[in-house]
């Protein structure tokens, strides 16, 4: 199967992995100028002696990731939806949209957790692809809404439309209750939402206006 992969696709399961292993090997502490880290944490950041917020952990902590079972799961998900995705855009117009919705992820889990910080909260950084992994999955759903896709817990066959609908509602109660801490549910709905942009400024459509790229028939 790695063999089929379109490049994009390939190169970014394999830089995620050797960064991954880089991290097993030298420790995660050595990568944390690498996370997303609150601004407004900037005593903090004396004490414990990490960096806080810099401009490029917008793009670099989608590179990172916690553990393997968060790693699996999110280049599985690169492998499913992004290949597919890359053979119908192209390399340069699939990679733009994927780091798009990591840096849009980025964005709006910098807004959460600096307010978190604001209300006194501790700060913490973020990690992993999942905004940008969000992103491919409502790309897929709105690029190929009726396709069959068959989810691994459970194993229940679905429309693409129907999965990024479930996925988008549970995440946002998720992230409204708090449930599952630990998880940037709104990293998740801001890789969708900068996915969705994205899609409609390509498409010419509002809140956009009209006349997008010359490809838009892909859409």
């Amino acid at each position: 199967m790695l063999t089929n992969l379109p490049p994009v696709t390939k190169a970014l399961l394999i830089a995620n992995v050797g960064v991954f292993l880089l991290q097993k090997l030298l420790g995660s502490a050595l990568f944390a100028p690498l996370m997303l880290w609150p601004m407004g944490m900037e005593a903090y950041a004396r004490v414990a002696g990490v960096s806080g917020f810099l401009p490029w952990q917008l793009l670099s902590y989608g590179f990172l990731h916690a553990d393997l079972a968060h790693l699996l799961f999110n280049m599985l998900a690169l492998v499913m939806f992004g290949a597919q995705l890359e053979y119908v855009w192209g390399q340069k117009r699939f990679l733009t949209y994927f780091l798009v919705c990591v840096a849009g992820a980025g964005l709006c889990q910098l807004g959460v957790a600096s307010w978190s910080v604001l209300e006194g909260g501790l700060p913490y950084p973020t990690v992993g692809a999942s905004g940008g992994v969000f992103g491919l999955l409502l790309a897929t759903g709105m690029l190929f809404p009726h396709q069959r896709v068959m989810l691994l817990i459970p194993p229940i066959p679905m429309k693409a439309r129907t999965l990024v609908i479930a996925f988008g509602v549970i995440t946002l109660v998720m992230g409204i209750t708090g449930t599952q801490a630990g998880v940037a549910h709104f990293a998740h709905l801001g890789g969708m939402l900068f996915g969705w942009l994205l899609i409609r400024y390509w498409r010419g459509q509002p809140p956009f206006r009209r006349g997008g790229p010359t490809r838009a028939r892909h859409f």
